[in-house]
């Protein structure tokens, strides 16, 4: 399921600067070509008398998309250090790793249990109780082996799609650390725990890693995202409201849990499902019903009946619905890679569009740190000159403070022009190159169960 083939065809090599457009016909040639004549290699043409770029081979969509980053996405966020600002350049393990899991929440609101609860067992490192017991994160993943692997170790396996988390230094892999399993469910999806999100300034500030940027990278790489609540633990901390905070923009993915519903009669379940929704909504700045699920999910323990014996129905109902949501996953997941990889490409090309914008203004000899700062003061006024001029929706653009933080760090002038061949190249990969990618593989999304 995901439609992810292990035999599927090595990238070609990036091609030199002057082949970044490819003309109307595409990188896999004409829109109307078959993926039988993509295996043969024929060659699109080109307008203009130029050599035609020969067809890439590729065996399915998520190889297509594969040989689109390295060949025509990844030179250009190398040359405009796109890595920095909106997330690490992807490797090919990112593009074949299985459909995955975040598990974010505060101390014990009953991660570790759910994925017990999920797996039908423990896994390898396992530790449950009241006090805060999980310390670091742990990505649960499928073997034949049950074993525990260093963050170190898997942050260099070419085969994993952790490598992009070196950059958090030693600091943060010394707390990372990989969980292998034999489970059935792990075949198909992996699972992320993450250490409970605690309360205390003190403990966020001594921590030797940014514990939000680590979520944040989680989450762009996820399928589904559960954050957990029990009916004892409905504040929102600032470091928990910071986590939520950089789930945006992955909205379609987070799904919340409230779990031990049934440690509470019925009334007060009432009471606290309203306080949750009051406490969400004032985190959550959109106007759409994020899903919830209520239920208790804790294999060694049956639902509660004595506290109330009108919740039994109800819960087992929501757990229903949720491991059927969880189960489409592995269905979805060649979606999702292409929702993501379309999402990559518009932040990419508005990222060009503004390093750009903001080059042009900057003197070549003399004032030129001045110019800067003054450039990155007025960042709010620029971006609204980019989105006019290019007619570019507000809500693709990044973060103001933040862009002007990490631009702070660069100078502008040791980025490269914007070309018109450079934004068309990218243009072309939104407009053509997908679609007829998507077209080539007819409908990569299966429906069945």
């Amino acid at each position: 399921p995901g439609g992810v083939s292990p035999h599927a065809a090595s990238y070609s090599a990036p091609p030199p600067p002057d082949s970044f457009n490819t003309g109307r016909h595409g990188f896999f040639g004409s829109s109307s070509s078959s993926a039988a004549a993509a295996s043969r290699g024929r060659g699109g043409g080109r307008d203009g008398g130029k050599k035609p770029v020969p067809m890439k081979v590729c065996t399915s969509v998520i190889d297509g998309l594969k040989q689109l980053y390295f060949t025509k996405v990844r030179p250009l966020e190398e040359q405009f250090k796109f890595g920095h600002f909106f997330s690490p350049l992807l490797n090919e393990s990112d593009f074949e790793a299985k459909p995955s899991v975040l598990l974010l929440g505060q101390y014990s609101t009953g991660k570790t249990t759910f994925i017990k609860y999920l797996l039908g067992r423990d896994y390898p490192g396992t530790h449950i109780g009241p006090e805060p017991t999980t310390d670091r994160f742990v990505v649960v993943f499928h073997g034949a082996e049950e074993r525990r692997i260093p963050g170190n170790t898997l942050a260099v396996q070419p085969d994993k799609p952790y490598q992009g988390l070196a950059s958090f230094g030693t600091g943060f892999l010394s707390r990372f650390e990989g969980s292998q399993c034999p489970a059935r469910l792990l075949e198909e999806i992996s699972l992320v725990d993450t250490p409970g999100v605690l309360s205390g300034e003190k403990q966020r500030i001594e921590r030797a890693y940014n514990f939000v940027e680590i979520c944040e990278w989680f989450a762009a790489r996820c399928d589904l995202i559960f954050l957990l609540f029990d009916p004892y633990k409905l504040d929102i901390s600032d470091e928990f409201k910071s986590v939520i905070n950089c789930l945006r923009g992955h909205d379609d993915k987070v799904r919340v849990i409230l779990n031990k519903a049934d440690q509470v009669d019925q009334q007060q379940l009432m009471r606290v499902y309203g306080a949750l929704m009051w406490s969400l909504g004032k985190v959550f700045r959109s106007p759409e019903v994020c899903k919830v699920y209520v239920g208790s999910f804790n294999s060694d323990a049956p639902i509660n009946e004595r506290v109330n014996p009108y919740g039994k129905p109800l819960f087992e109902a929501e757990q229903k619905q949720l491991l059927a949501d969880l189960y489409e996953i592995p269905q979805r997941s060649t979606d999702r890679k292409i929702n993501e990889f379309v999402k990559r490409v518009r932040a990419a090309k508005i990222h060009m569009l503004l390093i750009g914008h903001l080059r042009k203004q900057m003197p070549t000899m003399f004032g030129r740190e001045k110019a800067q700062r003054k450039l990155l003061d007025d960042i709010v006024s620029n971006f609204e000159e980019v989105q006019r001029e290019n007619h570019l929706p507000r809500g693709d653009f990044p973060d103001p403070g933040r862009f002007r933080d990490i631009l702070g760090g660069f100078d502008l002038l040791s980025f490269p022009k914007v070309s018109k061949q450079m934004v068309k190249a990218l243009e072309d990969v939104l407009s053509v190159d997908i679609p007829q990618l998507v077209k080539m593989f007819d409908n990569p999304f299966p429906t069945g169960a």
